[in-house]
């Protein structure tokens, strides 16, 4: 093995992200946003991921390379294609591609000096890598929560899951297996819910829940200064047409049914009080669904059908662009933020859209952490829900305030200095600061 790479310079990390850019995929924003910072915090990274042709349905989006240092060392993998497995009904990206990522660590942590290994994916198979890297490299690892790896959700609420429920149910006897072994040995982990930790305790009694760090996405604002120059090559918002146009990018589904009712029922009754004023609102739902074309599933318009105002909603639920989906948030007339039934879901949505400076709606059940960040940074109308009780005396309160009062058109800028905990080079800060933990350095560098 090689000598410790702390010897007066950088400390080394391995970071493991499947999905890198130039695809675009939620569970590699983190890694992204913190590249510009991680040097400054005394961290040298090297990004480990699968080359963008082994992902299946991938959205590539170039700008996303030009987020972050051109130095920084990528080291792609390959492995087996998706359309020599799509046939048998095999499009895990694990499957396909897990091995070439092991023999790629492999030889990374044998050939050269890492102080630590860094698992940020919801590719979760990958976290089962750390027990074997600290076993043969003596080199210790971090875990990043960014969803749950054992998740009861969909068997509490009988949603079916995505891929249904045999696939579902093998991935979780899976992971049931795998996940103790992978937490006993990690030096740390982080989540983006503060829900997670008392979650892995329940299921783990000899497992510490204050030992997880909770650390949201945070939002950068190099992200917007890119978006300034970029224009859609097709926008899906008709801005400029006489219309009111209120956006929403991002994951949608079966758990924001709640949410999503008290939007549209609210805004049906202010169809009813002022029908002509309102016939000018378009919903617009943008990138709701992560499966690839053509197997994206509409989540907001069966809602819409169900609430009669369909007609004003219009849903395009395959993954847009980042920087696509930014030009919408900012020229947007207003924003509607809608949450989880799940408390425990962890919106980092809400920061890009602090960012947009767009008068904003947020739907939330009332235990999710996105209202308390809403509320310290003095931003958006929050409208907290707990059962579907609430739905028709929110919706009455939504169609007044919102509509009827015209907030929808009231713009009052969020406290900076609330948000700034959250912006991307904080959360990088954080994010040293446990890097440094794990190896049992108090002080975190800066």
């Amino acid at each position: 093995m090689s000598e410790p790479a702390n010897q007066g310079t950088r400390r080394k990390v391995l970071i493991v992200s499947l999905h890198f850019a130039p695809i675009n995929t939620p569970d590699m924003q983190r890694i992204r946003m913190a590249l510009p910072y991680l040097r400054g915090c005394g961290w040298e990274p090297v990004v480990l991921a699968v080359a963008p042709d082994m992902v299946e349905g991938a959205v590539l989006e170039p700008l996303l390379e030009r987020s972050y240092p051109p130095d920084v060392r990528i080291v792609r993998v390959r492995g087996i294609p998706p359309s020599l497995t799509r046939w048998a009904g095999v499009g895990s990206l694990w499957l396909r591609c897990g091995r070439a990522v092991r023999a790629a660590g492999d030889r990374l942590l044998s050939s050269e000096a890492f102080d630590l290994v860094f698992f940020s994916t919801t590719q979760f198979d990958a976290f089962s890598l750390g027990p074997r890297w600290k076993r043969r490299f003596k080199v210790p690892y971090v875990l990043d929560y960014q969803d749950p790896w054992v998740n009861d959700y969909y068997s509490r609420t009988r949603t079916r899951p995505p891929g249904g429920w045999l696939k579902f149910g093998f991935s979780q006897w899976w992971a049931r297996r795998r996940e103790p072994g992978a937490l006993r040995n990690a030096s740390g982990v982080v989540a983006v819910s503060g829900a997670y930790g008392p979650t892995l305790a329940k299921a783990y009694p000899w497992f510490d829940p204050q030992s997880v760090v909770v650390l949201p996405f945070g939002a950068a604002e190099r992200d917007f200064a890119i978006a300034r120059s970029h224009r859609p090559a097709n926008p899906l918002v008709p801005f400029g047409d006489g219309r009111i146009h209120f956006v929403y990018t991002g994951r949608c589904g079966p758990d924001m049914s709640t949410s999503l009712k008290i939007v549209f029922r609210a805004f049906k009754k202010y169809l009813s009080a002022r029908p002509e004023e309102a016939a000018r609102v378009r919903f617009h739902f943008i990138g709701t669904d992560y499966a690839p074309r053509p197997l994206g599933r509409e989540w907001a318009m069966p809602v819409a059908i169900e609430e009669k105002v369909e007609q004003y909603v219009v849903e395009q639920c395959y993954r847009v662009p980042y920087f696509d989906s930014l030009f919408y948030l900012t020229h947007a007339d207003a924003l509607i933020a809608v949450g989880s039934n799940d408390p425990t879901y962890s919106a980092s949505k809400i920061f890009p859209y602090v960012l947009a400076r767009r008068p904003m709606l947020l739907v939330f059940h009332a235990e999710s952490p996105v209202l308390t960040m809403a509320r310290a940074m003095k931003c958006g109308q929050c409208y907290p829900f707990r059962e579907t009780a609430d739905i028709d005396t929110l919706a009455s309160k939504v169609s007044q305030e919102w509509f009827l009062d015209g907030k929808m058109s009231e713009f009052v800028e969020a406290d900076l200095s609330a948000f700034q905990p959250y912006s991307a080079e904080s959360m990088t800060k954080r994010l040293a600061k446990c890097f440094n933990a794990a190896l049992g350095i108090n002080q975190q560098r800066t």
